[in-house]
């Protein structure tokens, strides 16, 4: 097993220990029943899978033939099965294009979420690649966050384009923008705000910084990517509802896996939002921020080998 995958099943141990008991206490009878599965849809739903993703599970499930006695492997495996494939048509790559230059990455998402954090990985992961990379601190309402990105610029060695917090948000993008295309930067990633409490000030920043965006590059930006926080269970996705009311989310990127028992919340978003995700991160380090693989996400969530 990769180091990676040693760190996904580590990071979705509470998700799959929550499932795996709970199969367990449902089938120590051997028939399913509509008792059973309406137990495991219940068991589905407590470990944030969301009703909707819970009852699609649960009802291919019940329509499996099974010619033998049931086996706890078995049953892990085929509800495996049946997750991957609500989330296989959302395991998409972020797709950087080299005639786009410079490619301009919008990030959203609430604050505490990891966006921050998430910005300054990606960098980390592209200068690796040879591309040239610089960010924009356009969260200037939270000094941390200026401060926060700058550290990440230093680590990563990467042009931070900043200005006095209270700046507003939409000329600090421009000028920023401006800045990176005259530089000749392959990618720029734009920090923005989430103070989601205040929604429709949140759209309006969001929309203008959208329109001065457009001003220089009218295709830009080119990805829209949404934050989100697997701890906050349901909260999370009513992130992703709420953030794709305001702006349009081309991608999502799932963080701090490595402290929830709520690993089930993607299967929610993606039966309910149907939005690709690009990467998940199971902890703090550059390299716990990876592709996301739909097979290997559901089977770590229910501990099948």
């Amino acid at each position: 097993m990769s180091g990676w995958l040693a760190k996904l099943g580590l990071g979705l141990k509470k998700s799959s220990q929550k499932i795996s008991g709970g199969i367990s206490d449902i089938f120590t009878k051997k028939r399913i029943d509509a008792e059973t599965l309406a137990e495991l849809e219940d068991l589905l739903i407590s470990a944030d899978m969301g009703v909707k993703a819970s009852a699609k599970i649960a009802a291919a499930f019940g329509k499996k033939r099974f010619d033998k006695e049931l086996d706890e492997k078995d049953i892990r495996r085929e509800l495996a099965a049946e997750i991957e494939k609500i989330l296989k048509p959302w395991e998409k790559s972020l797709i950087i294009g080299a005639e786009k230059k410079p490619f301009v990455v919008l990030m959203v998402g609430v604050n505490g979420a990891g966006k921050t954090t998430t910005i300054g990985k990606l960098t980390s992961k592209l200068s690796a690649q040879g591309k040239k990379v610089s960010m924009i601190a356009g969260d200037t309402f939270r000094a941390a966050a200026v401060e926060q990105l700058q550290v990440w610029g230093k680590r990563c060695g990467v042009r931070v384009f900043a200005k006095e917090t209270g700046a507003d948000a939409a000329s600090v993008a421009y000028e920023g923008l401006q800045e990176a295309v005259k530089c000749g930067d392959d990618v720029v990633f734009i920090d923005t705000a989430g103070r989601l409490q205040n929604k429709a000030g949140l759209m309006e920043e969001l929309k203008k910084v959208v329109r001065v965006i457009k001003k220089i590059l009218p295709e830009a930006p080119h990805a829209i990517l949404l934050t989100i926080d697997a701890t906050t269970g349901q909260n999370a996705l009513a992130q992703v509802q709420a953030f794709k009311e305001i702006i349009e989310v081309s991608g999502l990127i799932v963080t701090k896996l490595d402290g929830s028992a709520k690993g089930g919340i993607l299967t929610a978003i993606s039966e309910e939002c149907g939005t690709p995700v690009h990467f998940i991160g199971v902890g703090e380090g550059i390299e716990d921020l990876d592709e996301f693989n739909a097979a290997d996400y559901a089977r770590n969530l229910l501990d099948v080998e």
